[in-house]
């Protein structure tokens, strides 16, 4: 049997225009009378016609989420986050991938128009300023997860890369490391691994330590990009007493190949990573990291998208706070 609101209507002594005005949101009714018809329709097991009132409205109740060719376990935090939201608003989501660093995006945003979306989520792809004028063009509004561009216009929720970086050495510092390595970043990342090398060589000199090049070993921000990095340290014999990996991966890395050497963790070598993600409290030991709230980004940036599309509100920048997650993977030398 499907419920109509009219089935609402009447178990709640209202009109159909009053429930109608209350299930779409539009307004001229109070709380109290708000609160009694949702309560009757989740009760009754009301359905709206998505696909009719799509029809009517001209939109498709669809939102895009687009991201990279990437195995990183974060990603699939913030589509949760993204799909909660969307459900809980009546929309649905579809999902497509970039390639790698989003060399594909152009052909996803042609894919997405097709589909006619109502809005767009970008994850973590960096832009250039052709791919910028091709989102633009899709007259829908949009937003950046977990990346940014120089282009003050493009609205983006991200956490501080530079400041995150800068507090993750300086947690090591207070816990008496001077010899500090920097595991598994990308050079050539704008976004993320420029700012994450930053913040750590600025965090070394405001505490009076010296930086060498040797102390840094660059990847992709893999697992094993984790693993290359300690042997390299080992090979080269770079006298450090803990380092800092720019993902939880690349601290798993870092943990495996000290296990392959013999190399006690946190009593020789201290680990902290970037992200915690669900692996971080399964390591072994459990590692201390820094916390980016990927859930949360993802429910964020998709009410923005919803209330644009709704309300016509402004998709706005907003920075997300991070912490340091302290487990047992760094060890105290003051002490």
């Amino acid at each position: 049997m499907t419920i109509t609101i009219k089935d609402i209507a009447k178990v709640a002594n209202v009109s159909t225009a009053t429930v109608s005005r209350v299930l779409n949101g539009a307004g001229g009714y109070n709380e109290e009378t708000k609160k009694k018809i949702l309560k009757i329709a989740e009760e009754l097991g009301y359905r709206r016609n998505e696909m009719a009132r799509s029809l009517v409205k001209k939109s498709s109740n669809l939102i895009g989420i687009i991201m990279p060719n990437v195995s990183t376990i974060f990603y699939a935090d913030i589509v949760n986050g993204i799909e909660q939201v969307a459900q809980y608003h009546g929309f649905s989501v579809i999902l497509s991938h970039a390639g790698e660093k989003g060399n594909r995006l152009i052909d996803n945003l042609k894919m997405v128009e097709e589909r006619k979306v109502d809005g767009l989520i970008i994850v973590s792809i960096p832009l250039n300023e052709e791919q910028i004028q091709a989102i633009e063009s899709l007259s829908v509004p949009y937003v950046l997860l977990s990346t940014d561009t120089q282009n003050k216009r493009i609205p983006f929720i991200k956490v501080d890369d530079y400041g995150a970086s800068y507090t993750a050495t300086k947690y090591l510092i207070d816990q008496g490391h001077r010899e500090i390595g920097l595991a598994g970043v990308d050079f050539t990342d704008r976004v993320a691994g420029m700012p994450r090398i930053e913040g750590y060589k600025k965090a070394l000199r405001d505490h009076g330590l010296g930086f060498s090049t040797n102390y840094i070993q660059a990847g992709d921000y893999s697992f094993f990009s984790g693993k290359d990095a300690l042997h390299a340290f080992h090979s080269e014999k770079v006298g450090i007493t803990a380092v800092f990996c720019v993902s939880d991966e690349v601290a798993l890395g870092v943990i495996s190949a000290a296990f392959d050497l013999g190399i006690k963790i946190p009593e020789e070598l201290s680990v902290i990573g970037y992200d915690n993600t669900r692996v971080a409290e399964m390591a072994v030991p459990p590692l201390t990291t820094i916390e980016q709230p990927f859930q949360l980004m993802g429910e964020k940036g998709c009410l923005k998208i919803i209330e644009s599309i709704q309300q016509k509100a402004v998709v706005k920048t907003e920075m997300m706070p991070f912490r340091i997650v302290e487990r047992a993977s760094v060890k105290n030398r003051i002490q």
